[in-house]
């Protein structure tokens, strides 16, 4: 079946709508100046109250939720996002599925040059793989399957992140703080889920999912977008205790909205124990 422009308009204004109500939901009535008091039938703000505060029409406001298809300028959008105190995640979010451009726009392409994998292999001993905004792992180097998963193992159509994290048990090591990562890397497909759904591909991996994970259902329903993480993390593997990695994203801006991703050590403890799971001798 083919998904129309019209069909992917609709979900779009749907998925608009039940963003805005979890976020006016998670904010108290008395952190914006309202009086906490009086019977609601919801937690967080009304909607008149989010009308008042954004300086629109209540009954305006009201039809956005209900992802009615009315005009909406980026002057609106800007002022509903700071009266529910938006920060530049979401604001960006927000505008993507009101079909609208926050920040620069990207070109489309999902080849990838012997370059690319040059680059990966060149790192070592620093585990390195490149993704797609759909956490598709399109390359990866040997330092990655020695440290993190032998993804050379691994079936081409089963190598996405997400799934490995939430559906595969085949982890060669563990994050320490893995609930914080996976609440992370589920913000960050939903934030850049905006711009595809109406694309079959990104549906079924959604779907996949929501039915073999309650967890990844669980963060889905929360509604968080964020951007891809580059905090510090830790690693526990069998004969070397703890690795404490950090991460920087490369976007390889000529191909899209790719990234690779550089897990370098953070100190030099790690620096030694992932030269010697490697096998690279110090330069």
């Amino acid at each position: 079946m083919t998904v129309t422009s019209d069909t992917t308009a609709t979900a779009q204004r749907r998925e608009l709508g039940v963003f805005l109500r979890s976020r006016r939901e998670r904010i108290r009535p008395d952190e914006v100046g309202f009086a906490p008091g009086g019977r609601r039938r919801t937690p967080g703000l009304r909607r008149e109250e989010v009308a008042l505060l954004a300086g629109v029409g209540v009954t305006w406001y009201t039809w956005l939720e209900q992802g009615r298809d009315i005009n909406v300028s980026a002057q609106v959008l800007d002022a509903i996002a700071t009266a529910l105190r938006f920060d530049r995640q979401e604001r960006s979010h927000l505008f993507r599925l009101a079909g609208l451009r926050f920040g620069p726009a990207q070109g489309v392409c999902s080849a990838l040059p012997p370059s690319a994998q040059k680059t990966l292999d060149a790192v070592s001993p620093y585990p390195a793989v490149v993704l797609n905004e759909r956490y598709d792992i399109l390359a990866f180097n040997k330092a990655y399957c020695r440290v993190v998963l032998d993804l050379d193992q691994v079936p081409v159509d089963e190598r996405n992140m997400l799934w490995l994290n939430f559906v595969s048990d085949e982890w060669k090591c563990s994050f320490v703080d893995a609930e914080t990562t996976k609440h992370h890397m589920v913000a960050a497909f939903r934030a850049a889920s905006a711009d595809h759904l109406g694309d079959a591909l990104w549906q079924e991996l959604i779907h996949g999912l929501l039915n073999s994970s309650p967890y990844f259902a669980e963060l889905w329903e929360r509604y968080d977008v964020a951007a891809p993480s580059t905090r510090t993390k830790m690693l526990e593997i069998d004969g070397f205790g703890i690795l404490h990695i950090e991460p920087i994203n490369l976007w390889l801006s000529q191909l899209g909205p790719l990234r690779a991703t550089v897990y370098t050590a953070r100190d030099d403890e790690t620096e030694t124990k992932l030269r010697t799971i490697v096998g690279v001798r110090p330069g």
